[in-house]
């Protein structure tokens, strides 16, 4: 732990053993199979199943829908212990599986919530999220995905892209325009099931990092999904529902980051006591010990303001505002962190081969996903 000695407030005798039982389940099937992944480019499903078996893909939903029946927390320590381990495999598409059951559970009708949440919470089914389009963004009011009414069916036709779990997801929470008159309140979510016909997968993209998480082009043509597919049973609540459960997602954002510098400042202590130097070790020399010592503050000071985060979750008073603090400035300060880190490393850090390199391309993203942080910024900034 990054802080000697230190237990947060939010940490009970549950929330431990389930962080424990998160830090066994990585050790056992998500590291040894990191290379794989990253040459498949995707997760496999026997790790959901094994995973859904164990409680730990959706800790946060309620028991009486194949949860884990916990709080917040829950999944917070989870995320942690994943981030903290050095997944960058399956975190990541477990991230967006528990979004999109959180909107489920959140906004779906009784029939919506039971038909779905145990599939998801067994790893039965994956889900996706299907908002983002080629040319749209952040931009979530001027959709180009139509979702047409045809009797007592939609007809749904468009594309998305940069699609976590794309390749391999069940079922995703499409954000489509079922009024293209209107901005907002146009949208619609719906729960669409990928064995539905005209839909198609296109290439995995290649991205600079989160090599063993499948990201992907969807195409629609034509596709037919009943009406009752709308999430929450009434058309135009999408961009509302978007919106307030964003929050969530940027919580969890700012937790993930958080571990990973905490990971980050350790691999990269546990370097600078190994690696010789000028007839000394790398630690050895002062430069170091400055750099390691800002470096260890910062982490230290993530993961006091994630804890704090969750405190804020877990009682209720969780703002937006707050939410997008979280999320820009630790997603900054990891790319920042990380790649002091990597310097220490020196060539090897250029390397994929040692887990900082990998550390540095994969946290680029995270200013990204989730809101951009210049949004983060304006929201927070329209407060003022």
């Amino acid at each position: 732990m990054i802080i000697e000695n230190y237990r947060p407030r939010w940490y009970t005798e549950e929330v431990e053993a389930l962080g424990d039982l998160a830090r066994r389940f990585t050790a056992e099937h998500v590291t040894p199979n990191q290379e794989r992944f990253f040459a498949e480019g995707a997760t496999d499903r026997a790790l959901w199943r094994k995973a859904g078996e164990l409680g730990i893909v959706l800790p946060d939903i309620a028991e009486e829908y194949g949860g884990s029946g916990g709080t917040f927390a829950y999944e917070a320590v989870v995320a942690h212990e994943l981030c903290l381990s050095g997944d960058t495999s399956w975190r990541a598409g477990k991230q967006i599986h528990v979004i999109a059951a959180h909107y489920i559970e959140r906004y779906g009708t009784d029939e919506q919530k039971r038909h779905y949440l145990p599939k998801l919470a067994s790893g039965e089914m994956i889900a996706g999220m299907g908002m983002t389009e080629p040319g749209g963004g952040t931009d979530l009011q001027n959709l180009r995905t139509r979702a047409v009414r045809k009797g007592d069916r939609y007809v749904v036709d468009g594309s998305k892209t940069f699609i976590t779990n794309g390749s391999i997801a069940d079922l995703l929470v499409l954000a489509v325009k079922t009024d293209p008159a209107q901005k907002a309140r146009g949208v619609s979510l719906l729960l669409f099931e990928t064995a539905t016909a005209g839909f198609r997968v296109g290439r995995r993209l290649h991205k600079i990092g989160l090599h063993g998480s499948d990201t992907c082009e969807l195409f629609f043509d034509g596709c037919e999904v009943p009406l009752e597919s709308v999430l929450g049973g009434i058309e135009g609540q999408g961009f509302y529902q978007m919106m307030r459960d964003l929050t969530y997602e940027r919580v969890l954002v700012g937790i993930n980051c958080a571990a990973v510098m905490e990971h980050a400042c350790r691999v990269t202590v546990e370097y600078a006591k190994e690696r010789p130097m000028f007839a000394k070790r790398l630690i050895d020399l002062q430069h170091t010990r400055f750099e390691l010592a800002e470096i260890k503050t910062a982490a230290t000071i993530a993961r006091v303001f994630a804890d704090f985060t969750v405190e804020r979750m877990l009682d209720g008073t969780m703002t937006t505002e707050l939410a997008s603090m979280a999320k820009w400035w630790t997603s900054e300060r990891q790319c920042e962190l990380v790649n002091r880190c990597l310097q220490i490393f020196g060539g090897h850090g250029y390397m994929l081969e040692y887990p900082i390199g990998r550390m540095y391309v994969d946290a680029r993203i995270e200013p990204i996903y989730g809101g951009a942080n210049e949004l983060m910024k304006d929201l927070i900034g329209r407060g003022l």
